[in-house]
């Protein structure tokens, strides 16, 4: 096929709709309330007592859960995607600058019903950056709720998705180095910013030290500029006990990444004093680990100092 035929076909598809995929549930108090702790934000209500789902839960309602392109009877079996397969079959098969944008026309409440609608909105012309050469495909999602509005669908926000396709450019080999003796993995350094410094530096002392409003007093993690329940920006610290449950808890067996060992239990600590942190866990064999286990932190060195994590270790 010539460059002229396969981007015709490209750009025949411009402007294309494809049918409805619906969402498994409707929308749901559960789903709204354990989004909403996750997010550490307090679960709002309209005037008839319905839970009302965070904006930014839109696109949650209609995916298709843990296995792929798994979606509700009477979804559409067209692929939305179909341009990027096309790009991909012409080698632009790499990914970057993915960008997504949503716009809302109302909130959402629990008892509504669900779908959206994909149109092929745009195909770039093509763009050659350092990392290759490729295109910016631009499609957009509707989201409507069924019979929303006197009997009748009604459109309550929309989804912009935008990706850039490339063939990666030729780099050059470089030149063979000289052998070395491996570098020994180093653990990746955290992102410090005037909001969580506190808590790094008082992990190189020792402390485990949590965020607290000035302006209600509640405790929150991890650090930010503003309290996500009053919504102050005056904060100060306490000092933790170290001492919590295990709340809950993952463990990764793959990939394996240097220098970790695997399988690698993590653990969602539940402090004594409210709050709650991710961590890692120590002492323990992972399938040993259980939720309200009783666990206390550590504070241990790595890159040879550089580095002070809190872990937390079964209390005997």
């Amino acid at each position: 096929m010539t460059d002229q035929d396969w981007m015709a076909q490209v750009r025949a598809l411009v402007g294309k709709e494809y049918g409805r995929v619906y969402a498994w549930d409707k929308v749901n108090a559960p789903m709204i309330r354990q989004w909403c702790e996750i997010m550490g934000v307090a679960v709002k209500q309209n005037a008839a007592g319905q839970a009302i789902a965070p904006p930014a839960m839109l696109q949650v309602w209609c995916m298709e859960g843990p296995v792929a392109n798994n979606y509700p009877p009477g979804s559409t079996t067209e692929n939305p995607y179909e341009v990027l397969k096309l790009l991909e079959g012409q080698g632009f098969g790499s990914v970057v600058a993915v960008n997504s944008e949503l716009t809302f026309d109302r909130d959402v409440v629990e008892g509504e019903d669900l779908y959206y609608t994909t149109r092929l909105d745009s195909v770039g012309e093509q763009k050659t950056t350092a990392l290759g050469t490729g295109h910016f495909v631009t499609l957009v999602m509707d989201y409507y709720s069924i019979g929303a509005k006197n009997g009748r669908d009604e459109h309550v926000g929309q989804l912009l998705f935008r990706v850039f396709k490339f063939r990666p450019a030729q780099q050059p080999k470089p030149a063979a180095a000289p052998a070395e003796a491996p570098q020994k993995a180093r653990r990746p350094m955290p992102g410090v910013s005037d909001d969580n410094r506190f808590f790094w530096e008082g992990a190189r002392e020792g402390k485990l030290l949590i965020q607290r409003c000035k302006g209600c007093g509640e405790l929150h993690h991890p650090p930010g500029p503003v309290c996500p329940s009053c919504h102050s920006f005056e904060w100060d610290t306490v000092q933790a006990s170290g001492r919590g449950t295990v709340y809950s808890f993952v463990v990764m067996h793959y990939p394996e990444v240097p220098p970790f060992d695997h399988p690698n239990p993590i653990g969602l600590i539940e402090l004594e004093e409210g709050s709650r942190l991710i961590a890692q866990l120590v002492g323990i064999k992972p399938q040993d680990v259980q939720i309200g286990q009783k666990v206390q932190v550590e504070f241990n060195a790595f890159n040879d100092g550089e580095l002070v994590l809190p872990q937390f270790r079964p209390v005997a």
